[in-house]
């Protein structure tokens, strides 16, 4: 808490020059009479002092729902401020980060608090995906002379983390792949199946019935068959950050948080890479911790001018990625940097699924050449999708529309 001392105000320093002019006047001019025109002000400048300067003992806290919370929600947040003396007016003044929008109320209130008494303030703001932060409360108080001022700055640190929305989708790749799992989450464990693994040593608590007595009589001991359980699929979800596309990198953000969810809900290990100008890979992993990592990362993911895509998918694909790993990149291809990368996923030979959304469909167009600007860059775009169909499965998305929709439209084809 930064504590100021009570200032004086111009009201307050006019009132005394007052005084002692007077004072002087009188004196100088032998007419003692005038003191008595000094009593009243001297009169209504002790009242000031004695009732109605407070110094500001106060407790204040900030209260939020959470810490994690959907962009487009109503947030309602809280201020309770408990008084140690009698306060007639006093002014608070909340931190409110700019980008949140507010929906109802507003940064400042004027109340009056008696001698330990709890007031609780609110307002409510939409929340925006990123991190945003509350850093102080301020407190203001001038008398109702005008003769004092007080102003304090209370510490009140507060965050709160804006994820991206997350609607269900289908998932438009064979979950079938290189990693044995075992229930709804991956286990290295090779264990009952259908499909023949190989033939091992019997090793006690195996059923009788994958006793494999051919085997045992040539090797003179009892043998097992082992089996496969069902295989998943290693899936690397790419978000190309270009700046190009700041405009509905939003819709890029949630498209990714609405694959990983999916991939939670397969039981699908998943890893996450994010080219910003410092790339941010978050290994592959599988459960719900490594689940809510990816969405922290994504929720303060931006678009960066500095995007090298291309460069930091092919030195990450040498390091990182899995052999045979399903990738599903997000990208609007507005940029070579964008498209290149898709062309290098190609050459390494990994299956790729491109989820593009469509830059040009929240577009209004007002006017008439508005309209024609709108459809040839619509038609320049299917162009270019229809070019880099080759190297992938494309799913043009246009983000008024749900993104289920454009997945299923795709997977029918």
């Amino acid at each position: 808490m930064n504590m100021e001392e009570p200032t004086t105000t111009g009201k307050a320093v006019l009132l005394i020059i007052s005084l002692w002019v007077i004072v002087l006047f009188a004196f100088f001019s032998l007419r003692w009479e005038m003191i008595y025109l000094v009593l009243p002000m001297v009169w209504l400048f002790l009242t000031a002092v004695t009732f109605f300067k407070p110094s500001l003992e106060i407790d204040v806290e900030r209260v939020i729902p959470h810490e994690r919370i959907l962009e487009g929600e109503i947030v309602e947040i809280k201020i309770r401020v408990k008084s140690k003396e009698r306060i007639p007016s006093l002014r608070l003044i909340e931190d409110i980060p700019e980008e949140l929008e507010i929906i109802e109320g507003k940064g400042e209130f004027l109340i009056s608090l008696t001698p330990g008494e709890e007031r609780e303030l609110t307002y409510k703001v939409r929340m925006k995906r990123g991190i945003h932060k509350w850093e102080w409360i301020k407190a203001e108080y001038q008398d109702p002379f005008g003769f004092f001022f007080i102003e304090r700055t209370f510490d009140v640190f507060s965050e709160i983390v804006g994820v991206p929305k997350i609607e269900d989708v289908i998932t438009p790749y064979s979950t079938k792949g290189t990693k044995v799992t075992a229930g709804p989450l991956p286990s290295p464990r090779v264990g009952e199946g259908v499909e023949f693994h190989a033939i091992r040593e019997y090793q006690p608590g195996d059923p009788f019935k994958i006793i494999n007595w051919k085997a045992s009589a040539k090797m003179g001991k009892i043998m097992s068959n082992e089996y496969e359980s069902e295989r998943k699929v290693d899936v690397v979800l790419i978000i190309d950050a270009a700046y190009k596309g700041r405009e509905i990198f939003d819709y890029t953000v949630r498209a990714a948080a609405s694959f990983i969810l999916d991939c939670l809900k397969n039981g699908t290990s998943f890893g996450l890479l994010i080219s910003e100008e410092v790339p941010m890979w978050i290994r592959i992993d599988y459960g719900k911790r490594h689940f809510f990592k990816c969405i922290d990362f994504l929720s303060l993911a931006k678009p960066d001018k500095n995007n090298m895509i291309a460069y930091q998918v092919e030195h990450i694909i040498k390091t990182r990625f899995p052999a045979r790993a399903q990738i599903l990149y997000f990208s609007p291809f507005l940029t070579e940097e964008g498209i290149d990368a898709l062309k290098t996923l190609y050459r390494y030979g990994y299956n790729v699924i491109a989820i593009s959304p469509n830059p040009y469909s929240t577009i209004e167009a007002k006017t008439r050449e508005e309209e024609l600007a709108k459809k040839l860059l619509m038609l320049e775009r299917k162009a270019l999708l229809s070019r880099l169909s080759s190297y992938g499965l494309i799913i043009d998305w246009d983000v008024e529309k749900p993104l289920n929709s454009a997945v299923a439209e795709v997977i029918r084809l």
